[in-house]
């Protein structure tokens, strides 16, 4: 027995340490096509700017959570009262990468058209569609700079057409997907049309964004109001069980333990809820590859 827990607890702190630093063992099959191509997972990650593994970034997300239990349990005295903050924090670092991947992606739909001209131009000017691309990865606008920044030692090792096929699928957005499609027929037949046809995208991709920002705005209130709604009577909750009374004695006993559970899967509910409602539309992906990893 002694033997089995010293293996059992060996085991255990390898698979821990190998979360902790971003190496966790992995125990299904994986066949060519997971080794070639970076998972779901790793995609968003990637889009969001961090250069870690899903495993290390739940590990850490975990602990966070962790701590914020530990801090609302010396607030309130009550464990059931700070197992919600300690959930929300241990969901806060996915929702701020969220909203630092759409940022980025936001970034990058925001200047492909200011892109697309910056290629006619160079197109115009002699260069040919794959030099283009170079130029467009050291002088173009900020977020196509560090959406292709691989892009150019792609080019050079794998070629043109696999190099744009890696950006598009790290970046998994419609409006690039259109782009690199275009772009890969122009590097493949060429001709005199690519100007033009490079000049129309870039008014039709102008149009689509001005149109997705209206809507945007539009719901910018509701989804405000709808977090405020949620968070705050968890903070009265908090407050009220801060200090001794009779509020932490309630919220200690078995009734409390019921109300804090069904007031937590009302709240998620209805936050779940709301966010589906207020969800902005989303172009589905023609091109590239879907959840999944298929190819359309």
């Amino acid at each position: 027995m002694r033997l089995l827990a010293a293996l059992a607890a060996a085991v255990f702190a390898y698979v821990a340490a190998g979360f902790a630093v971003g190496a966790a063992p992995r125990f299904g099959r994986l066949g060519p096509a997971a080794e070639r191509r970076p998972s779901d997972r790793q995609v968003w990650l990637i889009q969001a700017g961090l250069d870690v593994s899903p495993a290390r970034f739940h590990f850490w997300s975990i602990v966070v959570g962790g701590l914020g239990f530990l801090l609302g349990y010396g607030l309130t005295g009550t464990i059931w009262v700070a197992v919600p903050p300690g959930i929300a924090l241990s969901l806060l670092p996915r929702w701020f990468y969220s909203r630092r991947r759409l940022r980025r992606l936001a970034a990058v739909q925001q200047a492909w058209p200011d892109g697309l001209r910056h290629l006619v131009g160079s197109v115009r000017s002699g260069l040919s569609v794959p030099a283009a691309l170079d130029e467009l990865a050291r002088t173009g606008p900020d977020g196509l700079r560090q959406a292709l920044a691989r892009y150019p030692t792609l080019a050079r090792v794998f070629g043109v057409r696999p190099a744009l096929e890696i950006v598009r699928d790290e970046l998994a957005d419609p409006t690039t997907d259109r782009v690199v499609e275009v772009l890969i027929l122009a590097n493949e037949r060429g001709g005199s049309l690519v100007p033009g046809i490079l000049t129309d995208l870039a008014e039709a991709t102008t149009q689509d964004l001005r149109t997705l920002e209206e809507v945007r705005t539009n719901s910018l209130e509701q989804r405000l109001n709808a977090r405020i709604v949620f968070a705050v009577p968890w903070l009265v909750l908090v407050m009220l069980t801060a200090r001794p009374s009779q509020y932490r004695e309630f919220y200690r006993s078995p009734a409390g333990l019921v109300v804090v559970l069904v007031a937590g899967v009302l709240s998620l509910v209805g936050a779940w809820w709301v966010a589906r409602l207020g969800r902005d539309p989303v172009e589905e992906r023609v091109f590239g590859r879907v959840p999944g990893g298929v190819r359309r």
